[in-house]
């Protein structure tokens, strides 16, 4: 099954280094990041910051390793991580998915 990961971080420099970490070592297949203005609840306030979400593509059995990997390089205490099924897509795309992770 394919996958996709959903997290953020606070700066684009954190976000190329959690990308690039995890494509080279295979653990996904891609990352794409983009800015983001996020609004939400920390230690009972409400806090508004500039984030990067980091979309990633993989194959269902590597979340737990990225997860774990994401944890190891990201400077929140309580990094958002979340795991979405990829219900369909096209057959070569999925494949590629497949083919660039270990």
């Amino acid at each position: 099954m394919h996958v996709m990961l959903y997290t953020t971080c606070g700066s684009r420099a954190e976000a190329r280094k959690i990308a690039e970490a995890l494509v080279s070592e295979r653990i996904v297949a891609c990352v794409n990041y983009f800015p983001a203005h996020s609004v939400y609840s920390w230690n009972g306030k409400t806090e508004k910051s500039r984030e990067y979400v980091l979309l990633c593509k993989t194959v269902s059995r590597n979340a737990s390793k990225a997860e774990k990997r994401i944890k190891q390089l990201h400077s929140y205490e309580c990094p958002a991580f979340a795991v979405y099924p990829i219900a369909s897509g096209s057959k070569k795309y999925l494949s590629w998915i497949s083919q660039n992770t270990r």
